[in-house]
């Protein structure tokens, strides 16, 4: 009985490995879909309408559309930034979203196995062979395959292993707690409102949330303060906002990547994607756009490698994302290491947030997932503003 080679081996299920896994199977490649029991990421949960659309997502995954973002400064100061006329923030479960996706992937003609990676070997002459264990402790199991595809998160052992710096990648921690939501809207909680808190007691470095789902809400915070207490500050702020009585319905904490990786493949017979090729958006922590149209560069490129047999258009899928959107994630990445840096800068920040043009603007690249580029009278306006916050010429309150 001659032995299967699979044209990609996918390592990891959520939203990047299951719209590759979905892609390739589309375009009649045989597909392996190999991810891990039980993981649920911490994630606030936020899509934006345009997702739903290239990637033809059911409005029936939605769980909330949210209608505004409040954000809370150091002093407690709220400004409230609604979304207007243009769209709405589109907020999904991660464990029901991502286990859509990954049932699409297997209706589109992938396999689909449970298990986690340990390795790679290699034979010289023949295709890599992936190795894994369905269970802790259990017998490794292998598989043949002519490319490796790591979608296994920001502590990507398939990345680790096979790509030179990955190593190295710096993280924010995020951990969340999944709450049922409060009965009626109050001022600590709005079922159509997402709350972000820019406060240094709540994180040092980043910010906390309350995210609604429907009818259960996430409550999370993020730093890169190895010593700071996540589950303190989340525990802080469910006892401040009044929803420490609300039935915890779980907890999850994992890595958030801070940048893109200088490359994401190894030249060879590997490329990753998702949060192990580091495609979160600095300042905002969104990933889940980022992670599935990532996730189609990824597919492309493998696409043109599995037909060509050329590893030099694994290359395309870095390239390709950040023609795209390498200028928003640069100035995402310089605003938050200038205004997350200490409290005072947030007050200003937040203040930056009552704006009219600033909120705009900042709603239209959200929606469209690009900078704004035809109003310059209003960036006119923005930096003149921005410039007088720097300079401490405007009162932050």
């Amino acid at each position: 009985m001659s032995e299967t080679v699979y044209d990609a081996v996918v390592v990891g299920g959520g939203p990047s490995g299951a719209t590759i896994a979905t892609d390739l199977a589309r375009a009649g490649h045989k597909i392996l879909l190999l991810d891990r029991a039980g993981r649920i990421k911490p994630c606030g949960g936020a899509v934006p309408p345009r997702l739903l659309e290239e990637f033809g997502i059911p409005h029936s995954l939605l769980v909330a559309r949210a209608r505004a973002a409040r954000m809370i400064a150091p002093s407690d100061r709220k400004v409230d930034m609604p979304v207007g006329e243009i769209g709405y923030v589109g907020m999904v479960d991660r464990d029901v979203f991502d286990e859509w996706l990954r049932k699409r992937a297997a209706q589109a003609g992938a396999e689909r196995r449970t298990g986690t990676f340990e390795r790679i070997e290699r034979t010289e002459g023949e295709a890599p062979m992936v190795c894994y264990r369905e269970a802790r402790g259990g017998d490794i199991k292998r598989v043949r395959t002519r490319l490796v595809i790591g979608a296994d998160g920001a502590r990507s052992a398939v990345a680790a292993q096979n790509i030179a710096g990955a190593e190295r990648m710096k993280c924010v921690f995020a951990y969340h707690e999944i709450i049922e939501s409060p009965q009626g809207t109050s001022d600590a909680f709005d079922g159509a409102r997402c709350d972000v808190f820019y406060q240094g007691h709540l994180s040092p470095d980043f910010y906390a949330w309350v995210f609604p789902h429907g009818k259960t809400a996430s409550i999370g915070v993020g730093s890169a303060n190895k010593g700071f207490s996540l589950r303190g500050s989340v525990a802080r702020m469910r006892g401040d906002l009044g929803l420490d009585s609300c039935e915890t319905i779980r907890r999850e904490g994992a890595p958030i990547p801070l940048k893109p990786l200088r490359r994401w493949d190894n030249g060879s017979d590997v490329i990753v994607a998702g949060d192990a090729a580091g495609v979160v958006a600095p300042a905002s922590g969104e990933g889940i756009y980022y992670a599935m149209m990532g996730g189609r560069c990824v597919a492309q490129a493998a696409d043109a490698f599995l037909a060509t047999g050329q590893p030099a258009a694994l290359r395309q899928a870095r390239k390709a994302f950040m023609r795209e959107h390498g200028k928003v994630f640069w100035i995402l990445g310089m605003m938050q290491h200038f205004w997350y840096s200490s409290d005072k800068r947030r007050e200003r920040f937040v203040t930056m947030c009552g704006d009219r043009d600033v909120q705009q603007l900042t709603w239209e690249a959200y929606m469209n997932k690009r900078l704004v580029r035809a109003k310059p009278v209003a960036h006119a306006r923005i930096f003149l503003k921005d410039c007088a916050h720097l300079l401490g010429l405007r009162a932050a309150a």
